[in-house]
C-alpha cells in the first residue's frame, strides 16, 4: 500500500472541509514514532495537537483500556453510572488550581467543554454576553466558532455567528499590542458596546494555541481576575492545549497564582482517547438543572479509563520536570541558531509547549513561507511538525512529553537541518 493510493481513496471519499497536514498515512505508532503505511519511520512532534502528552500507546494507558473493555464499554453514565467516571471528577477537583470547593463534568470533546462552559457561565449569572481574544480558537461548533478569534479557515462560509460574543485584542508585544492596549480596548467594550452587568464570562487560553503560542502576560490576566471579580464576571480558562504537563505544570493556570471559576479541558486527559471535562467552582457548576449538561457518550468509559492512567503516568513519571527540561533543551537549541537563521524572530513558550516565529530578515513582517518551507523540509527528512497563528509563520512543538532523549537528539538535529537549507533558499 502507498500513501498515495490511500490519498486518492481519501480525496474521493472524505469532504475536503477536514485538511490535513500531510500525506503521511499512518500504520503505527510507538511513544513519539509513527510509522506510515509504507513503512518509513517519522518522529512525531505534533502529537496529534496535544493530545499523546503521554505518548502513542503508553502501556499505562493501554492496559487501563484493555481492562475496562473486558468490563463494558458503555452505558451511558446519566443512565447507569460507574464509580472510575466519579473518581477521575475527584481527582480533576483536586488538580485544578483553585483553593474552594469544585465539581466536574465530562463530556467528548473540547469544543463541547467550551459549549457546556459558556452554558454554565450563563446559568451561573444569569447573563449572556462572552468576551474573548483575538487569535483564540476554542472549537469549530457555532459557538466554538463565535469565540474563536480567527477568520479563515474557522468562519468562512458558515454564515452569521451566535449573538453576545465580543472580542478584544489578545496582548502580544511582538506584534504591537502591549497589556495597556488590550485593556484601553476592553474599557472601550465597557463603555461603547456592552454593559459589563451584563456579561457571563471571559474566556482566555493561558498559552493560545492555534493562535501563534504567545502566553497571557502576567499583568493581563491577573487584571483580568480583577475586572471579573469587581464586575461579576467569571473567569473560563481554556485549558485544551495547555493542560497535562504541557506547560510544565498539570494546568497552565498554575504558572500565574490565581484560579479561574472554569476551567475547559480535553485532549491530553484522554491519552489518545476522546474525552473533555468542565471543572470549576461547586456553586456555579451546580446551576444548571439536572438534566441540562451531560450527553450519551459524555465521560464514555473508555475514555474515563484512559484518564485516570494519564494522571497516573503524570505523577509517577514526573512529567511536569520532564517537561521543563525537555523545553529548554529545544528553546536552548533554536536559540543557539539565531545568529545563522535571520528569519528567527522569536523563541518562546514555558514547559515543553514551545513555538518559534519567522519574519522576513530586517524587518518585523510575519513570514508565514519560510514556516511553510521548514515544515516540508523536516517532514521530508522524517520529522513531522506543524505551524501556527494568525499570519501562519510560527512552528509549534507539540511531541509527547515521554519522548527519549534520543529521539529528542535526533529530531532536533533534523530540525536544524531543515532550518539551515530553508533559509539557504529564502
Amino acid at each position: 500500500m502507498l500513501n498515495a493510493e490511500v490519498a486518492n481513496r481519501r480525496s474521493d471519499a472524505v469532504s475536503r472541509g477536514v485538511g490535513v497536514t500531510t500525506q503521511v498515512y499512518a500504520e503505527r505508532a510507538e511513544n513519539a514514532e509513527i510509522w506510515d503505511v509504507e513503512g518509513r519511520r517519522y518522529i512525531d512532534f505534533a502529537a496529534g495537537i496535544a493530545v499523546v502528552n503521554t505518548g502513542h500507546r503508553h502501556p499505562r494507558v493501554i492496559n487501563a483500556v484493555k481492562s475496562q473493555l473486558d468490563r463494558f464499554t458503555h452505558t451511558c453514565h446519566q443512565v447507569v453510572p460507574y464509580e472510575n467516571y466519579v473518581r477521575l471528577a475527584e481527582r480533576l477537583n483536586d488538580l485544578v488550581p483553585g483553593n474552594f470547593k469544585k465539581k466536574t463534568i465530562f463530556v467528548t470533546t473540547g469544543a463541547e467543554a467550551v459549549e457546556n462552559a459558556v452554558k454554565i457561565a450563563r446559568a451561573a449569572t444569569n447573563r449572556s454576553a462572552i468576551i474573548a481574544f483575538t487569535g483564540a480558537f476554542h472549537g469549530r461548533t457555532f459557538m466554538g466558532m463565535a469565540l474563536t478569534g480567527k477568520v479563515v479557515p474557522y468562519k468562512t462560509g458558515f454564515g452569521a455567528m451566535m449573538p453576545d460574543v465580543f472580542h478584544v485584542p489578545f496582548p502580544v508585544e511582538l506584534h504591537g499590542t502591549s497589556v495597556e492596549d488590550s485593556l484601553s480596548v476592553l474599557d472601550k467594550l465597557f463603555k461603547a458596546d456592552v454593559d459589563p452587568n451584563r456579561v457571563a464570562a471571559f474566556i482566555i487560553e493561558p498559552v493560545q494555541g492555534e493562535g501563534g503560542f504567545y502566553e497571557v502576560p502576567r499583568a493581563f490576566m491577573h487584571r483580568l481576575r480583577e475586572l471579573a471579580d469587581e464586575h461579576g464576571i467569571l473567569l473560563i480558562a481554556d485549558e485544551v492545549q495547555t493542560g497535562f504537563s504541557r506547560t510544565g505544570r498539570h494546568f497552565a493556570m498554575e504558572h500565574y497564582g490565581i484560579a479561574a471559576d472554569l476551567t475547559t479541558m480535553a485532549k491530553g486527559l484522554g491519552g489518545g482517547f476522546p474525552i473533555a471535562a468542565v471543572t470549576g467552582r461547586a456553586e456555579i457548576m451546580d446551576a444548571p438543572s439536572p438534566g441540562g449538561l451531560g450527553g450519551t457518550y459524555g465521560g464514555n468509559p473508555i475514555g474515563i479509563a484512559a484518564g485516570n492512567a494519564v494522571l497516573d503516568v503524570i505523577e509517577e513519571e514526573g512529567l511536569n520536570d520532564r517537561a521543563e527540561q525537555l523545553g529548554n533543551r529545544l528553546k536552548q537549541r533554536l536559540q543557539s541558531m539565531r545568529d545563522a537563521i535571520p528569519q528567527i524572530a522569536d523563541v518562546r513558550g514555558p514547559g515543553f509547549m514551545n513555538a518559534v516565529e519567522f519574519n522576513v530578515p530586517g524587518s518585523k513582517t510575519p513570514h508565514p513561507d519560510f514556516a511553510n518551507k521548514v515544515r516540508l523540509k523536516a517532514l521530508d527528512k522524517g520529522l513531522i511538525l506543524l505551524t501556527c497563528g494568525v499570519y501562519g509563520n510560527v512552528i509549534r512543538f507539540l511531541a509527547p512529553i515521554t519522548i527519549q532523549d534520543n529521539v529528542l537528539a535526533e529530531a532536533l538535529d533534523m530540525l536544524e537541518q531543515a532550518l539551515h537549507e530553508a533559509a539557504q533558499e529564502d
